[in-house]
């Protein structure tokens, strides 16, 4: 197991794949983290170790991590107070819709940070991320329509000279 993730990690590199990614035992200590600010810590404390939360959750190689982190991170967008609170929250719910594979709404999520912060590097490299993986995703289906177009091009030729 520990040879296939290094091998994804290597595949990701060569891909352009940017974002880092998070074992279950940083998560495990988030969560511990959260459950130790949930029973007497301000407002500010526990805001922060939710974040800390929903990073590392969105940046598992864990489907069901991310899927959780997309779910925390949609509940804490509607007690959103600043703008750059809510563009932290964006971003990171685009590289959770990016990591399962959604890529036109992270690719949004990507546009709102950026509306919100224009030359905001983090953004930029997500949206970019976005693009080369819709056109990578575009040409690996011309390929495979290219082949099966090829294929019956062949049986085709093969069942009338027969």
């Amino acid at each position: 197991e520990a040879i296939i993730e290094r091998f994804c990690d290597i595949f990701d590199l060569l891909l352009g794949n940017h974002m880092p990614w998070c074992d279950r035992t940083v998560i495990a200590d988030c969560e511990k983290q959260v459950k130790e600010a949930a029973s007497g810590a301000s407002n500010e404390v526990k805001s922060e170790k939710t974040m800390r939360l929903s990073w590392a959750l969105v940046h598992s190689k864990q489907r069901k991590d991310v899927q959780r982190g997309i779910e925390m991170l949609e509940a804490l967008l509607t007690n959103c107070s600043s703008p750059l609170e809510n563009r932290e929250k964006l971003y990171l719910l685009g590289v959770g819709y990016y990591r399962t594979g959604k890529f036109p709404r992270s690719g949004q999520l990507a546009d709102q940070c950026l509306e919100i912060t224009p030359d905001w590097s983090m953004a930029l490299t997500l949206k970019k991320d976005v693009e080369d993986r819709l056109a990578r995703d575009v040409a690996v289906e011309m390929g495979v329509t290219a082949s099966a177009v090829g294929l019956i091009g062949r049986w085709l030729a093969a069942v009338l000279t027969r």
